[in-house]
């Protein structure tokens, strides 16, 4: 049975909620990944991802260096554990209609599963594991 473990990205960048868009944005940059969670202590607090910044933040007007991560998270992060089957997060996304699933042990982020990691552990001939699996286009 492959698990959530299997196919995560592990490591996941965390912010604190004072963090502004701009060092999300440049962490997202920098990583080359589309989302960032929002953590205080080890409790995580939402999920930031680059359409947010691009749709809820930018062109809306706000300055993303005078915007924290807070103002425009998505406060309800579905979550999974890292030993759950894949299925189940496959599951979830459906449900939920999302692209993301934060993994947790217990309340601690520990790494992030979207609906491109899935993809690839799927159907690897699928256009969007192939999408996935493409190096950076920077």
């Amino acid at each position: 049975m492959t698990t959530v473990r299997d196919v995560m990205t592990t490591d996941p960048i965390c912010l604190t909620p004072e963090a502004s868009l701009a060092e999300a944005a440049q962490r997202m940059r920098d990583s080359d990944i589309g989302d960032v969670l929002v953590v205080e202590g080890n409790q995580l607090r939402g999920i930031v991802t680059d359409r947010d910044i691009a749709v809820r933040a930018v062109a809306a007007g706000r300055d993303p260096s005078a915007t924290s991560v807070k103002e425009i998270a998505s406060g309800q992060v579905k979550t999974i554990s890292a030993d759950e089957p894949v299925s189940n997060a496959v599951s979830m996304m459906r449900k939920h209609a999302v692209r993301r699933l934060a993994v947790c042990e217990g309340a601690k982020p520990v790494g992030v599963v979207s609906i491109g990691d899935l993809a690839q552990e799927q159907d690897r001939t699928s256009a969007l594991a192939d999408i996935s699996a493409a190096p950076p286009s920077h």
